[in-house]
């Protein structure tokens, strides 16, 4: 009895897991389709999910437009076109390599260059300054 009542109570909680409510595509092509697309698509609310693991209300809008554009028969080009047109590019997880999109692309490298180029300077700095007095790099005598 109390296996049925878990399983009942299970089956209904379930749902409110699901994110992505939409009906299934009869074709599997055009699902796995419709399914990489929501991954490469930010959601613009939450921007560190995907709007195939968000459950904000515009990443459930921007998946209806996408079933609805797949649906219409568009390619993924001119799905993607359409969200960056409207969005721009930061909806998407990878950006084009364009002239605007330019720092995006080199900030890490910009990042840590600036993180080896500042550990750098302070290494030297103390380098010098062991140089400049050796005798504070002998150990203090313990004063307790």
């Amino acid at each position: 009895m109390r296996l049925v009542a878990l399983a009942l109570a299970w089956s209904l909680v379930m749902p409110a897991f699901a994110i992505d409510t939409g009906e299934a595509f009869a074709d599997p092509a055009q699902q796995q389709r419709y399914e990489r697309l929501i991954r490469e698509l930010r959601c613009l609310v939450c921007q560190n999910q995907s709007i195939a693991d968000s459950n904000a209300t515009l990443a459930s809008d921007l998946r209806r437009e996408v079933r609805d554009m797949l649906q219409a028969g568009r390619s993924d080009g001119e799905i993607r076109a359409f969200m960056t047109e409207r969005y721009g590019d930061f909806v998407l997880y990878d950006p084009p390599m364009a002239p605007r999109t330019l720092l995006l692309w080199l900030a890490p490298a910009l990042l840590l260059l600036g993180g080896i180029a500042v550990t750098g300077t302070v290494v030297l700095r103390r380098a010098r300054a062991a140089r400049a007095n050796p005798a504070s790099l002998e150990e203090e005598p313990d004063k307790s």
